[in-house]
């Protein structure tokens, strides 16, 4: 698999477009809450949850501790990119399958 199939698949789909827009529209307003508000919270939990299923095998490797906050993201960035791969992937996939089946007279 060569470079470039690998960015089409991450980035050059619709469906991983708008994973990824939402999840950079998450990472933005976490950003301008935790920057302008009092007491942001949990805001980054949102974030986080857009990257769930992987992120949770990768939070749980920690051991209960809270990474450093350039883990915490540098963790984000590669997760949502690894499911916006995967995602990519079963969209090409399913494509194919409705373009070899035969077609009816």
């Amino acid at each position: 698999m060569t470079a470039r199939t690998l960015a089409r698949l991450t980035f050059g789909n619709p469906a991983s477009a708008i994973y990824l827009g939402l999840v950079g529209a998450a990472v933005a307003l976490a950003t301008a809450l935790t920057l302008f508000a009092p007491d942001p919270g949990f805001i980054w939990v949102f974030p986080a949850l857009f990257a769930f299923p992987l992120f949770l095998f990768v939070a749980l490797a920690h051991g209960g501790e809270p990474p450093a906050t350039w883990l915490f993201l540098t963790e984000l960035v590669l997760c949502v990119l690894a499911q916006s791969l995967a995602l990519g992937t079963m969209v090409e996939a399913s494509r194919g399958r409705l373009r070899r089946r035969p077609r009816a007279s």
